[in-house]
């Protein structure tokens, strides 16, 4: 199985371009040039012996901890050895308008300083080029190390002399107290970088991430406390997983990490989903970072404003709009812990999925009750979408967990189609724009009934995943919260308590109970258990809910990152890495266990 890291030991750092992922024991081992969804240079997160890395670390024994630099994404690495301490410190320079911009683009910068005593390093320099499998010719060259294949060049500036054997540079160094130098992996270079400039770069980045993060005062919003810097850092995730240009965010850096060890539900999420629109502005409204969040609903409504109609809108997109996914299989590449397969694409972008239109209509509406304007595009926009849906709501679906089984009329999509009519009316009352508000009433009602009368079930006292079944499923903890029902509702109430009972697994929450038309299982789905935090919190249960957000905060990262999913017997973090739907779920929680701490009374939504 090779030396696989847990998870939960590496960080993120990263350029609005790409990430990178480096262990606390010093070794990049994923990382995507020139596009975070491009293909790897260094994949040992997926294939220990083949995917390629770039390792910094103390020869001998050694201990060591990651920590971030407060309020950025820098990172930083204490090796402790017996005969001394080492930093490091990496991360990759943002495009910072007038600074060097031509320097700061698709470059690593890592820096060692011995801090105390001496120590040999071993470093090794081993990248390959696409998912490894493009050879990969490594050589010395003036000022560094060359790597190239037929299409692809990286370039590492470094201050020292390496061996290569077997297409690998490795090298031993003693390095003394007070000993610093610097190492600069540039991509597309042939040529060395000027080491000189990448303590300024460290500056302006350090400075750039304090000031955004600074953006949202949260000493003086519901996000002071003790969870301050726990939100901090999951919106420092979302940030670093959003796209400069597009304003789109991934829902991770990574692909293929399995959501059960040696199993194989091992997907690509490099790319933006319809379905996170909604929470993604809401965390980012909340916040404080208004910019993103409108930047980020734009990107949505002009990718699918490109689409002839409703129907030819994808459930997801490339991070640049791209539309053609394919899903493919790496069968050179053994898997995160031998867990095959390894997926690049993604399969679903070709899945009818009925939610995505409620998302996105009610991601439309917050920004407008935030304040934004709606222009006559844009309304006709939400129009069109909404007449399309009182035309295609009766329709099976695979719906938000994009189930490979047979279509079904799953009870969320439904939700989401009700919350697209509903949320199109309130916009259009508020706008006073024309509408065919007979038909629309119509439809609202008829999908209502649908949903009370074979969504309901009264045995079990709860809402159920698709009609007329017993399968439970914790997407209808969002019922309330989109506004169908109010949280005192008795089958509001029955839902809850059978989440509690039948999905839950020492505090966390699996997405759904039933056949799904997979083989094997995956673990408990982190933004589920926030959702049961949010439904129970905004019920009046507080004490419920702060016990179970304090539990689900047990099992985040050292550095304040959440994967997808947990597994629950042992709390190691499954599935891709890190989250941005677990850290919105987070900032989202964060929000509302303050907002029922300041109200006695259930939660009702604003219209």
């Amino acid at each position: 199985m090779g030396n696989y890291k847990e998870l939960g030991d590496y960080g993120i750092i990263g350029n609005f371009d790409t990430c990178a992922l480096v262990s606390n024991d010093g070794s990049i081992d994923w990382c995507c040039f020139p596009h975070i969804e491009s293909p790897s240079v260094f994949a040992a997160i997926l294939d220990v012996d083949k995917g390629g890395h770039f390792s910094i670390m103390p020869a001998g024994s050694f201990s060591s901890e990651s920590t971030y630099i407060k309020n950025t994404n820098v990172l930083k690495t204490v090796f402790r050895s017996p005969s001394g301490v080492i930093e490091l410190v990496d991360f990759m320079p943002l495009k910072i308008e007038g600074k060097r911009d031509e320097l700061a683009h698709q470059l690593i910068c890592r820096k060692v300083t011995c801090r105390q005593g001496s120590i040999r390093l071993k470093i090794s320099f081993k990248p390959r080029f696409n998912y490894a499998q493009a050879k990969t010719n490594v050589r010395t060259a003036k000022g560094g190390i060359l790597a190239a294949s037929t299409c692809n060049q990286i370039f590492l500036t470094a201050p020292l002399g390496f061996q290569i054997k077997d297409d690998e540079a490795i090298g031993t160094f003693l390095v003394k107290e007070d000993d610093e130098f610097w190492m600069a992996l540039q991509y597309g270079a042939n040529m060395p970088t000027n080491l000189s400039v990448c303590q300024s770069l460290l500056d302006d980045t350090i400075q750039h991430w304090t000031d955004w993060s600074h953006k949202c005062d949260l000493s003086k919003c519901v996000f002071a406390g003790e969870w301050h810097d726990l939100i901090t850092r999951s919106g420092l995730v979302l940030k670093l997983l959003t796209h400069h240009q597009t304003g789109a965010i991934c829902a991770a850096p990574t692909t293929s990490l399995p959501e059960k060890i040696g199993g194989n539900r091992n997907w690509d999420y490099r790319y933006n989903w319809i379905r996170d629109a909604f929470f993604t502005v809401q965390a980012l409204y909340n916040l404080g970072h208004i910019s993103e969040a409108k930047k980020h609903l734009k990107w949505f409504t002009d990718i699918c404003r490109r689409a002839k109609e409703p129907s030819e809108i994808q459930v997801l997109y490339g991070m640049h709009g791209e539309t053609d996914l394919e899903e493919q299989e790496l069968k050179h590449l053994s898997g995160y812990q031998d867990s095959w397969p390894v997926r690049i694409g993604n399969k679903a972008v070709d899945q009818k999925q009925l939610d995505i239109y409620g998302e996105l209509v009610n991601a439309i509406y917050e920004t407008s009750r935030y304040g934004e304007e709606i222009s006559s595009d844009i309304w006709q926009f939400i129009k069109k979408v909404v007449d399309y849906v009182c035309q295609i709501w009766k329709s099976k679906d695979a719906s938000i967990w994009e189930m490979r089984g047979e279509p079904r009329h799953f009870v969320y999509s439904k939700l989401m189609c009700w919350v697209a009519v509903d949320r199109g009316i309130k916009i259009a009352r508020r706008k006073s724009f024309n509408i065919p508000l007979k038909k629309w009433l119509k439809v609202k009602t008829e999908i209502r009934e649908a949903i009370l009368k074979r969504g309901f079930n009264k045995r079990l006292n709860s809402f159920v995943q698709f009609f007329d079944s017993e399968n439970l499923d914790a997407t209808n903890l969002l019922i309330p919260i989109m506004g169908f029902l109010p949280f005192s509702d008795l089958r509001i109430q029955g839902t809850i308590n059978a989440t509690l009972s039948e999905l839950m697994e020492n505090g966390l929450v699996r997405r759904y109970n039933g056949d799904d038309g997979l083989p094997g299982k995956e673990g408990a789905f982190v933004l589920c258990s926030f959702w049961l935090v949010d439904a129970l919190a905004l019920s009046g249960r507080l004490e419920e809910a702060e016990t179970i957000f304090r539990n689900i905060l047990k099992y985040i990262s050292p550095l304040g990152l959440f994967s997808e999913e947990i597994e629950a017997k042992t709390g190691r973090l499954l599935g891709n890495f890190p989250q941005a739907f677990s850290h919105i779920g987070l900032i989202n929680s964060a929000l509302y266990l303050n907002i029922a701490k300041n109200q006695a009374a259930p939660y009702k939504p604003k219209n």
